[in-house]
C-alpha cells in the first residue's frame, strides 16, 4: 500500500490551505451584494451567470433541482429536504447562504461541506473562466456557478438550491426546477424587492417555471393569487398550498423540539419528532415534506420521514449553546423573524429572570419594531454591537432605538465585547439571546461553540 509520510501530508495540507485562502481572497474581491446591497437600478441580471454556466457546459442542467425561496425559513427547509432525500437513498447537493463560519458551508454534498481541496479545484476553474465572460461577475454569481459545477462533477442525484435574494433576478434562477418551493412572504430587502408585500411576492414568484410543481407555504389570499397566477401563466404541473394540499395540523412542544402530525397529498404522518425549537418549524417541516413528495411524485415511507426529521440540525436558528445561563442564538434579521423568536422563547425556553439580548443589525432593518418584538419575550437589557459587515447599522443607532422602546441599552461595539458585557449582566436564572443578523450569530457562535470545542 502506498502511503504519504506525515511530513508530506502536512506540507500538502499547508499548500491547499494557502491556495484556498488565496482563492477565497480572489472571490472576496468581487462585488458582494450580501454585504453591499445594490440599489434597485443596479440589481444584477442573469446575463453573467448564464455566460459562466455556458462556458462550464451548463452544469445546472446536469441534475434535478428543488428551488427554494421565501423571506424566512429557507435554511431550515433546505436542511430538512436534504435529510429527506438522503434518508431516501439519494446523493444530495445543497446550496445555501450565508455561511456561519466558512464559505465551504454553502456548498454541501450529503450534508458535508465541500472540502478545501475541492473548493480549490472549483474556484481555480472559475478564476480561469471569468476573463472569458467579458464582464466582472459578483461574488454570489461565482459561488452559484461553483455549486453547479461541483454538483455536476460529483454527480448528485438532486440539488436543493436556496435563493440568495428575491428570486426573479437571483443568480440561482438559471435552473429549471422540478419543484419550486416558497416558504412565506414578509417585509425584507424592501429597497430591492419592495416596497409592498405584493412586490416582494412578485419577485419571488419569478422562480416558478413551466413543467415544475409549485409548493407554496404562504397563505395570505392576496399573495396566493400572485403565485398561483404566475404558476398558471407559465404552465406548472400542479400547485400545492399549505392549509389545503399539505399542512401541520398537530404541532406540540416536546423535549428538545416539536412533535408533529403532517399531512400531504400522499397521506398522513403522525407523531413525527423534530429536534428543533419553534412552532414555526412545523410549517417548515410540512413544506419540506410536501416538496420531497412533489419531487418523487409519490408518498415517502413513514420510516424515512421519521428518521430524516429526527436527524435535522440547523445551527444558528433557535440554537441553545449554553445552560448556565441559558444562551440562545437565533439569526432573526427582520421583524417577522424577531416576532417568531419572541414567541418561541416564551413557549419553549422560558426563564424566571430577566433576558439580556446582544443585538446587531444591517442597514435596511427596522430596529424599533424588532426590539419591541424582543421586549415581549422579557428582554429588558440590550447590549448592541456593530455587525461584522459593511452594511452594519452602527451600535449606537440600535441602542437609541432600544432606549426609545423603553429598554436599557449599552453599546458593546464588536460582537466579542457585547458578549462579554452581556454575560456579566445576565442574572442567575436569566437568559442571554444573540440575534439581529446571521453575521452577528456567526461571530458569537465561533466564540461560544467553536472556541469551547477546541478546548
Amino acid at each position: 500500500m502506498n502511503s504519504v509520510p506525515a511530513g508530506g501530508r502536512a506540507s500538502q495540507e499547508a499548500r491547499v490551505r494557502s491556495r484556498r485562502d488565496e482563492l477565497v481572497g480572489w472571490l472576496d474581491g468581487h462585488n458582494d451584494f450580501e454585504r453591499l446591497m445594490p440599489t434597485r437600478a443596479a440589481a444584477p441580471t442573469l446575463d453573467r451567470i448564464r455566460v459562466i454556466c455556458r462556458i462550464l457546459g451548463d452544469p445546472e442542467r446536469a441534475f434535478p433541482v428543488v428551488h427554494l425561496t421565501g423571506t424566512n425559513g429557507k435554511g431550515s427547509v433546505a436542511r430538512m429536504l436534504t435529510a429527506l432525500f438522503m434518508t431516501n437513498g439519494l446523493s444530495v447537493g445543497t446550496y445555501t447562504s450565508p455561511n456561519l463560519a466558512r464559505v465551504n458551508e454553502r456548498l454541501a454534498r450529503n450534508d458535508e461541506p465541500i472540502t478545501d481541496e475541492e473548493l480549490v479545484e472549483v474556484l481555480g476553474v472559475l478564476e480561469m473562466v471569468e476573463p472569458m465572460i467579458g464582464a466582472r461577475a459578483t461574488r454570489f454569481e461565482l459561488l452559484t456557478a461553483a455549486a453547479f459545477w461541483w454538483f455536476a462533477d460529483v454527480a448528485v442525484d438532486v440539488a436543493v438550491v436556496e435563493v440568495g435574494l428575491g428570486g426573479r433576478w437571483d443568480a440561482t434562477n438559471v435552473v429549471e426546477p422540478a419543484v419550486a418551493a416558497v416558504t412565506n412572504v414578509s417585509y425584507d430587502h424592501v429597497e430591492i424587492l419592495g416596497p409592498t408585500l405584493a412586490d416582494i411576492a412578485g419577485e419571488k414568484a419569478g422562480i416558478i417555471k413551466a413543467g415544475c410543481r409549485l409548493v407554496l407555504g404562504e397563505t395570505a389570499p392576496e399573495l396566493l393569487e400572485i403565485f398561483l397566477s404566475a404558476a398558471a401563466a407559465v404552465g406548472v404541473v400542479e400547485s400545492w398550498v399549505r392549509g389545503e394540499e399539505f399542512d401541520c395540523p398537530v404541532n406540540r412542544l416536546a423535549v428538545g423540539g416539536r412533535m408533529l402530525d403532517l399531512t400531504t397529498p400522499g397521506g398522513s404522518y403522525e407523531e413525527v419528532y423534530l429536534p428543533l425549537h419553534g412552532e414555526h418549524q412545523g410549517d417548515n417541516a410540512a413544506l419540506a415534506l410536501a416538496s420531497a413528495e412533489a419531487f418523487f411524485g409519490s408518498a415517502l415511507s413513514e420510516v424515512v420521514v421519521e428518521q430524516a426529521f429526527a436527524s435535522v440540525e440547523v445551527p444558528g436558528r433557535l440554537e441553545v449553546v449554553g445552560h448556565d445561563p441559558l444562551i440562545v442564538l437565533d439569526g432573526a434579521h427582520n421583524v417577522a423573524g424577531a416576532q417568531t423568536l419572541a414567541r418561541s422563547l416564551l413557549e419553549e425556553l422560558p426563564v424566571d429572570e430577566e433576558t439580556v439580548a446582544v443585538v446587531g443589525m444591517l442597514e435596511g432593518r427596522d430596529p424599533s419594531a424588532m426590539l419591541q418584538a424582543l421586549a415581549t419575550a422579557g428582554v429588558r437589557t440590550v447590549v448592541t454591537c456593530t455587525a461584522p459587515s459593511p452594511r452594519a447599522l452602527p451600535a449606537d443607532r440600535i441602542a437609541e432605538a432600544a432606549r426609545a422602546a423603553g429598554l436599557f441599552a449599552v453599546c458593546g461595539d464588536t460582537v466579542a465585547e457585547a458578549l462579554h458585557v452581556a454575560r456579566a449582566r445576565v442574572p442567575t436564572g436569566g437568559r442571554l439571546v444573540v440575534t439581529g443578523s446571521l453575521y452577528v450569530v456567526a461571530d458569537a457562535r465561533a466564540l461560544l461553540v467553536d472556541a469551547a470545542s477546541d478546548r
